[in-house]
């Protein structure tokens, strides 16, 4: 079986986030940049997969500015077998990233595709679950637990108050959440290996897709900043407070 994981290049989730002076969006100069953590953990567990004799192949995509290149390599060096990269220049918001996928889905026609459950950038939740009714296949989002057998995955996903288990026929999509698996780390050698793995680049025309963006961002600042804590003297102090000065109740 081939999977099929796209991966994103996003800001490191170590670094403090910087808004431009002129609003017009995150300020990403000289910023050390990394692969989506979600998405290190969908590479990870096609690689888990992989290593039962499940998985026969494990691709990985990106769509995005050269520089993601170097975000698949770090996929290969976990252990993906090839990469694609769909060079693009512009923003591409989650439709169109969707849009993508499912062409590369129908190129590649994986068994599986994994990915993040959602991007620590815009933390939109939208890719996988608009990727699965393009392609009009069955979907398992924030998955906790992952097993593959005759021609079907056996999804845990977590759930408000608990979790849920599903049981999907393949090909299917899936979404990972954080305690599906804790990436391995990446080895020297294996970073060595990545260099001489096929990398593949396309461009969205060549796959007939329109990455038009739908959605204009009109302004981004900053959250406002945390005010210092006070005490109360009693609970009805409290209420008062969040009623007429938080206006929360």
């Amino acid at each position: 079986m081939k999977v099929l994981v796209p991966v994103k290049r996003v800001v490191d989730y170590n670094v403090k986030v910087r808004v431009k002076s002129d609003g017009t969006g995150v300020d990403i100069a000289n910023v050390k940049m990394s692969m989506n953590p979600f998405d290190e953990i969908a590479v990870e567990e096609a690689v888990r997969l992989k290593e039962k004799g499940v998985v026969a192949e494990i691709i990985a995509v990106s769509c995005g500015v050269t520089q993601c290149q170097e975000t698949l390599r770090t996929a290969m060096a976990i252990g993906a077998d090839r990469a694609i990269l769909v060079e693009c220049a512009d923003e591409l918001q989650p439709l169109a990233v969707a849009k993508l996928l499912k062409a590369l889905v129908d190129k590649e026609q994986p068994g599986l595709v994994i990915l993040g459950k959602q991007a620590i950038d815009d933390d939109c939740n939208q890719t996988g679950q608009m990727l699965a009714a393009l392609a009009g296949l069955p979907q398992g989002t924030f998955a906790s637990k992952l097993e593959v057998s005759d021609g079907h995955v056996s999804v845990t996903r977590e759930i408000d108050g608990g979790s849920e288990s599903l049981k999907l026929a393949l090909p299917a999509i899936i979404t990972t959440d954080l305690r599906l698996n804790e990436p391995r780390y990446v080895t020297l050698p294996n970073i060595m290996k990545a260099k001489k793995k096929v990398l593949e680049v396309f461009k969205p025309a060549d796959l007939g897709v329109d990455v038009t963006s739908r959605i204009k961002t009109l302004k981004v600042t900053e959250p406002p900043k945390r005010g210092a804590g006070i005490k109360v003297p009693d609970v009805a102090t409290l209420v008062a407070k969040l009623k007429n000065e938080a206006k929360v109740i």
